[in-house]
């Protein structure tokens, strides 16, 4: 049941479900008042509080919804609840839950979308309710977009807090003792005679009553957990080799299944010859699917070995076969027919780069996701449901596309999230899912586990869209006076969202996402886009359209600079027209000591990308050797509003500045005759451990809005890298993966 209150002067929906002895606590909002998923469908004897908070007789279970794809949102989601709900780590336990539209993202459906523009920042009014209509209608529920702390931060707590207060008003009537007299800590209500009512003992007296409605947040000065170190809850696990990911699962009856699709990308299969791999120990079927053949067998490396005997005959790519044949359509579209959009047009660019003005290229090419756990699935169809096991960030989407492969409605998809071994965009898509429930549904009753091999993860990979961009520029009295960035690429989000079968009307803004949003003022500023017809499919990668629009437009800019004459640091400083990113400059000038005197050989370079709603800057210092550019230290500064854990934030921040610096110094996919030419990680490295420089981090706490930090630090590391060695070397870099043009050591 569901009933309104008010809760710190906001408007909520608060719902609280007696059942079988137990009590379900929530939050909802007055414009989405779902259903409380965790009423239904219980056994005999359980009990729930719901979304978010369950107790019963025997446990508290906290419900953290948000996809674990490695940045530890499980255990931060946790901390907000236990926050406020007074237990502590150890006391509960932690699941998914189900997918629901009570989990939907209010954070990307929020006016001002985090991964847009900076709380305060003039661009802000700008971007608003760009998808939050539709976030909202389908309650969608997703893992992205730096936004799961947005989306959690303020709810999540209210949740606990809800809990917390109707506990101490259960133990109020079962012992007589005034609520004011009682208090809460690890969890349990504390009464005044020093003994302890556990949380678990009063969920069957909580259930009979109304959930208490005016709550009140606690002040930061009081936080226990928030703002404080934490040790995750799977850090255990992560460092014992103990942490069972969705390719460790194994279920009674489990076959092991894997694919050979085209690696023409969408290119079609003219016909096979099975008869070797048929011939092979341990192979149960050979099946066709969509685009290729699957191979059933008893374990995962006889159904690889079989895939490999497969002779396929494959169809020609629906996209140029040839590498260059890219680069030619991306050059060929900055074209008045192909402007997406204009999306910054302040003084008169036009006019002030007509004469003498300083012009340059940019490319960022494709790039594989590669992570570590390669896509896997367990999908078991019966008439009745389809049961799948794996690790996805769109969990509803999931549903309705799965079920629509086996015929089933969306409901009738039983979804169970796994910890996931890295995804940085990877498990947004649904291709392999499709291809496992075809398996499935042609082995009904039969678990069946799909595993990709690293090869074919590599060759149907969806990766980071190609892109180029050109800049013109002029510079007068020691300042840059204007600044004219045209940026071309496919749209990111046509391709992505094509495939869930999800139309994206409108200009995509991660054509120029880190450009565009900036808040420099320079008297003259004009950034467009310019969309390329699709080439090779591609998708969102770690921070999408701001690592290479951001490497666009902070390069650039960084040659204005030395065009003028002027120091990178301060003239950056001297153009921020925003406070919260240019107080982000400043500390990571503090921090590195900018200005200070170097030894010979080393280079400094600043870059400064806003992605996500997060003003990032960093100093990037390397020292030319006689063997190659050794990179020896980075200092980074971003503003997110609050900390939310101190350790976890500073290991995602060094985590993407690693992630940003290989992969602008070793990585990129090409194509020849159709298929991408890199085949597995040593085809397309990061960074090496010994490569790794110390990296100093600052979390800034200015802001009003908490926001996201997975993405943030990965925009600014290439600018700031090929900034860097232009200071050291004289040499410019306008073009990733930087390995093409000098040596790392």
């Amino acid at each position: 049941m569901s009933r309104v209150g008010k809760i710190a002067r906001r408007s909520f929906l608060i719902g609280s479900a007696a059942i079988l002895g137990g009590v379900a606590f929530g939050v909802y909002r007055v414009k989405t008042p779902y259903a409380n998923p965790l009423e239904y469908g219980l056994a005999e004897g359980s009990a729930t509080f719901n979304p978010w908070v369950l107790i019963d007789a025997e446990k508290v279970t906290l419900i953290t919804p948000h996809a674990d794809k490695g940045q530890g949102v499980a255990s931060a989601q946790a901390a907000l609840i236990a926050e406020e709900l007074d237990i502590e780590f150890g006391q509960f336990e932690i699941s998914f839950g189900a997918p629901d539209k009570a989990y939907w993202n209010t954070a990307m459906a929020a006016e001002g979308a985090p991964f847009m523009a900076s709380d305060d920042s003039f661009l802000a009014e700008t971007t608003r309710g760009v998808m939050g209509g539709a976030i909202k209608l389908l309650g969608m529920q997703m893992t992205g977009g730096s936004s799961a702390m947005p989306d959690s931060f303020v709810k999540l707590r209210e949740a606990g807090a809800v809990a917390r207060e109707t506990l101490k008003l259960a133990a109020s009537k079962q012992t007589g003792v005034p609520v004011a007299r009682l208090k809460t800590a690890n969890g349990a209500v504390q009464l005044p005679d020093g003994t302890a009512l556990k949380y678990t003992e009063l969920a069957g007296i909580a259930a009979g009553l109304d959930p208490v409605r005016n709550v009140s947040l606690r002040a930061p000065s009081e936080w226990r957990l928030i703002g404080k170190p934490m040790q995750r809850l799977d850090m255990l696990a992560k460092v014992t080799g103990t942490q069972g990911y969705g390719i460790d699962l194994q279920i009674d009856g489990i076959v092991h299944a894997t694919v050979r699709m085209n690696p023409r990308q969408g290119g079609a299969i003219n016909g096979y010859d099975d008869s070797a791999a048929k011939a092979m120990p341990g192979v149960k079927a050979i099946l066709p699917i969509t685009g290729g053949v699957a191979v059933v067998a008893d374990n995962t490396w006889r159904a690889f070995q079989a895939a490999d005997a497969i002779d396929c005959d494959w169809g020609p790519a629906p996209y140029p076969a040839e590498q260059d044949d890219h680069w030619a359509e991306v050059a060929a579209s900055f074209t008045k027919d192909q402007l997406d959009k204009t999306w910054r047009d302040e003084g008169d660019a036009a006019a002030a780069t007509a004469q003498g003005a300083f012009e340059a290229e940019y490319r960022s090419p494709y790039v594989a996701h590669q992570p570590l756990e390669p896509l896997n699935a367990v999908i078991r169809v019966t008439d009745e449901a389809v049961d799948v096991w794996s690790g996805q960030q769109v969990p509803r989407l999931l549903q309705q596309i799965v079920g629509k492969v086996t015929g089933h409605k969306p409901a009738q998809v039983r979804f169970h999230n796994q910890f996931i071994g890295g995804s940085f965009g990877h498990r947004l898509e649904f291709e392999y899912l499709k291809q496992a429930a075809e398996i499935a549904k042609q082995m009904p009753g039969t678990p069946v586990k799909l595993t990709y091999k690293r090869e074919e993860d590599f060759a149907h990979d969806f990766p980071r869209h190609i892109a180029m961009a050109r800049g013109k520029g002029t510079v007068a009295d020691g300042k840059v006076v204007a600044m004219d960035l045209s940026i071309a690429s496919p749209s990111v989000m046509t391709s992505q969202m094509g495939r869930a079968g999800i139309p994206v009307p409108g200009p995509d803004m991660q054509i120029v996402a880190g450009a565009w949003n900036n808040a420099y003022a320079l008297p003259n500023l004009r950034v467009r886009g310019y969309r390329v017809p699709e080439l090779a499919p591609v998708s969102s990668w770690r921070s999408v359209g701001a690592a290479g629009a951001g490497f666009f437009f902070d390069s650039f800019l960084d040659e204005l600079i030395h065009e003028a004459g002027a120091d990178p640091m301060a003239e950056r400083i001297r153009m921020m027209n925003h406070d919260l990113s240019r107080k982000v400059l400043e500390t990571v000038a503090e921090m590195s000591s900018w200005g200070g005197e170097l030894a010979p050989g080393k280079g400094r370079g600043v870059a400064f990308v806003e992605s996500f709603g997060v003003p990032t800057a960093e100093v990037v210092e390397v020292t030319n050797t006689d063997d190659g550019i050794r990179i020896d230290k980075v200092w980074v500064a971003a503003e997110v509003g609050q900390v939310v854990d101190p350790v976890n934030f500073e290991n995602l921040v060094q985590g993407g500045v690693v992630f940003g610096l290989g992969h602008a110094m070793n990585s990129r996919i090409t194509y020849a005759d159709g298929m991408a030419e890199q085949a597995n990680f040593w085809d397309a490295e990061g960074m090496r451990n010994y490569q790794c420089p110390e990296i100093f981090v600052k979390g800034l706490e200015n802001g009003s809005k908490v926001r996201g930090i997975g993405e943030p630090p990965v925009p600014p590391a290439a600018p700031a890298l090929a900034n860097a060695i232009f200071a050291a070397t004289g040499k410019r870099l306008r073009e990733m993966p930087f390995n093409q043009f000098v040596d790392f050591v």
